[in-house]
């Protein structure tokens, strides 16, 4: 028996060898499905690793945008707080008042004669008995001689009116003038506004008082013939160095004046009303939108926040290659196991 399976075995050697054959065919289908998740698992952990690599850059690409975005802001805050520093704001506030100090109404007249002066209330000034004659002076004036403070040459003669003073009862002042004749083909009176009269009684230079006042405070006229109102308001303008101006601001009426006479007269008559506008006393000063103390609060805050941006960047970076070496590790890891 054994010499005949020897024999069969010399002539059928080829079906030993697919025998063999099929065996490993058999233990490699079974070794397979191993092979097969052994190679899937690593492929899978890859693709999250990737995902999160990518994840990461992006988030780091957003924070460089941010951080370039605060670094734009900072210039720019900068940049706005030295063009305000440069270029001050006008603030205007409205200070109302029951009582004004009373003014100072300098009248330049020249040849002509002052007539009547009284102080009126809730804008009722009765009628003229006799226009043209002179009348009750109730006004406190002042008459004062001074040199031209531009020409330091020219002698003038000025006419101190105290102003109204009640804003709530409409405090006013009228005023008549006569100019006996004139050479001049039109006739005007030149008047000037001060802020106080009191400080004029106080002032022991009255003279040197009155060329300040017209050096600094701008003059106006009224016209023969006609009655002119006034309405003043009153400006205060504080300056850079703490100093503080005031200055007049007027609406001007004109109202003509029919003479009712009974004979014709070359003379003129001049006819001038002063009331307040209204009690608001209006304050202008310029003031500096930024504030320092602002801007470097926010400096702070766009600091912090690319310090903590840059923070975030660099355990970015860090968790990025921790985690590309954890990756390469476990490639390693695998292909030694493979070979």
């Amino acid at each position: 028996q054994l010499s005949e399976d020897v024999e069969r075995v010399s002539e059928n050697p080829t079906e030993e060898r697919e025998g063999e054959m099929e065996v490993h065919e058999d233990s490699s289908s079974v070794i397979l499905p191993d092979s097969e998740l052994g190679t899937t698992a690593p492929s899978l952990r890859f693709s999250k690793t990737c995902l999160k690599n990518v994840f990461s850059v992006f988030l780091l690409f957003i924070y460089l945008l941010l951080m370039a975005v605060a670094v734009f802001l900072v210039y720019q805050t900068i940049s706005d707080f030295r063009e305000k520093l440069k270029h001050p704001v006008m603030s205007v506030s409205y200070k109302e008042v029951p009582l004004y100090d009373a003014p100072g109404i300098a009248f330049y007249p020249g040849k002509a004669q002052l007539l009547s002066c009284k102080h009126h209330y809730y804008d009722h000034i009765p009628p003229l008995i006799n226009p043209g004659q002179p009348g009750d002076i109730e006004c406190t004036t002042q008459r004062i001689n001074y040199t031209d403070p531009f020409t330091n040459q020219t002698m003038k003669y000025a006419l101190i009116v105290q102003g109204p003073r009640d804003v709530k009862k409409k405090e006013l002042v009228f005023l008549q003038f006569h100019l006996n004749r004139t050479d001049q083909d039109f006739s005007a009176i030149d008047y000037l506004l001060f802020s106080s009269f009191q400080e004029f009684i106080n002032s022991p230079e009255k003279a040197e008082f009155m060329k300040d006042c017209e050096s600094s405070y701008s003059s106006w006229k009224f016209s023969g013939g006609f009655r002119t109102w006034v309405k003043m308001s009153l400006v205060k303008t504080k300056e850079e160095d703490g100093s503080e101006t005031v200055e007049f601001k007027q609406e001007t009426s004109v109202v003509n004046y029919i003479d009712q006479r009974t004979k014709a007269r070359s003379d003129q008559l001049f006819f001038v009303v002063f009331e307040w506008k209204d009690p608001f006393i209006q304050t202008v000063q310029d003031i500096i939108t930024a504030n320092p103390w602002n801007m470097i609060a926010l400096l702070c805050g766009i600091f912090l926040a690319l310090f903590k941006a840059a923070d975030f960047a660099k355990l970015s970076v860090k968790w990025m290659i921790k985690i590309r070496k954890r990756h390469l590790k476990r490639r390693s890891q695998v292909m030694n196991h493979i070979n």
